[in-house]
């Protein structure tokens, strides 16, 4: 997309962005056929982005005996133009960033040479420094690229945050959104209260936490800032759930912006959330701390013909025992949140 303006309107407007999943093969190389249809997949299933180099990615990319950080950018990246060339619209391009700050401003200058829009920054390898590091270590990368934060959960390796660090953060100039992904209310509306009080209302918050998906959509959130009430709403998704059943996903985020403007929250939609949390489970393995996360995003996939193999860089992920029939289970129970049909019909294109 062309310019910070352009992005920030579109965040806000509310989008579905998956992040990309990692297409290997029998041998456990890149099968670029697959990598590239599944940035297809994301573009005609009416997605706003794709989060490429990102945890469902898998981050051992980055180690220099896999070589495939920049590969996997670059083949997104030209996929993604592609898409957009061929059928434009809005759509924004984001790069994960990790690492100390050295390794993450290469990550960002990297991105930014690959056309990306945007940068979503980990912090994890940060955990043992004082917030106050942190937060300039946010201010250098933000210098290179615009950023989007991202508030991991300790039990995949994130940390928890203040109030008064998410408030500096959203002080940032050139910060555009927020995933808040700790998978915990208090911290959730730590967030939203923090960018209110910053008086920030062009950062867009965006859900990350999958475990509650449809409930952070439809929740205003309002707190008091210069002794007027702000109203506040997680607009949209940045999530590893969203990388399966990508077409569904989108249908029920627009219908999520229809409800949330109506008077009346029709009961339904609590039913709905929940459902969506079970179908998360089932993907993310939570029964096993989210053991068989990458593999049953992945098991998802390759059911559909996206992807060749479950396999991940790391050998030892698998699928936990169990999960396969938890995922024949939730794709059973819930057609109206599945697109398989979708997939079918277009797979062969998006292969070619």
């Amino acid at each position: 997309m062309e310019n910070s303006d352009s992005l920030r309107s579109h965040l806000l407007a509310g989008q579905a962005i998956p992040a990309l999943p990692l297409a290997l093969n029998e041998n456990r190389k890149l099968s670029e056929p697959h990598q590239r249809a599944l940035s297809r997949y994301y573009y005609d299933a009416g997605c706003g982005g794709i989060a490429v180099g990102v945890h469902s990615t898998q981050f051992e990319i980055r180690e220099p005996q896999h070589g495939l950080f920049k590969p996997v950018l670059e083949l997104a990246a030209e996929t993604m133009d592609a898409s957009v060339a061929a059928n434009p619209r809005p759509f924004i391009k984001i790069a994960g960033a990790c690492g100390q700050t050295p390794q993450a401003i290469a990550e960002t200058t990297l991105a930014r040479d690959l056309g990306y829009d945007a940068v979503l920054l980990s912090l994890a390898a940060l955990n043992d420094q004082p917030e106050t590091s942190v937060l300039a270590h946010c201010r250098t990368v933000a210098a290179e690229l615009p950023i989007i934060g991202f508030y991991l959960q300790p039990a995949v390796g994130g940390r928890v945050f203040s109030y008064d660090f998410w408030r500096q953060f959203a002080e940032i100039p050139s910060v555009l959104a927020i995933k808040i992904a700790p998978f915990n209310r208090y911290q959730t509306l730590e967030v939203t209260r923090g960018v209110i009080a910053a008086g920030r209302n062009d950062i867009a918050l965006y859900t990350g936490n999958d475990d509650t998906i449809v409930t952070d959509l439809l929740t205003p959130f309002t707190f008091e800032h210069n002794g007027s009430p702000v109203t506040r709403r997680i607009v949209g998704g940045l999530l590893g759930h969203w990388g399966v059943w990508s077409q569904a996903a989108v249908k029920l985020l627009d219908a999520i912006k229809v409800a949330r403007d109506l008077d009346q929250l029709d009961i339904t939609w609590l039913q709905r959330a929940a459902a969506v949390t079970d179908m998360n489970a089932a993907v993310f393995d939570s029964a096993n701390a989210y053991a068989g996360c990458i593999p049953g995003i992945l098991e998802v996939l390759r059911r559909q013909g996206l992807v060749p193999t479950i396999n991940c860089i790391n050998p030892d992920e698998a699928l936990s025992p169990g999960q396969a029939a938890e995922l024949d289970r939730v794709t059973a129970a819930y057609p109206d949140l599945i697109d398989n049909d979708f997939v079918a019909k277009n797979l062969q294109t998006w292969l070619s």
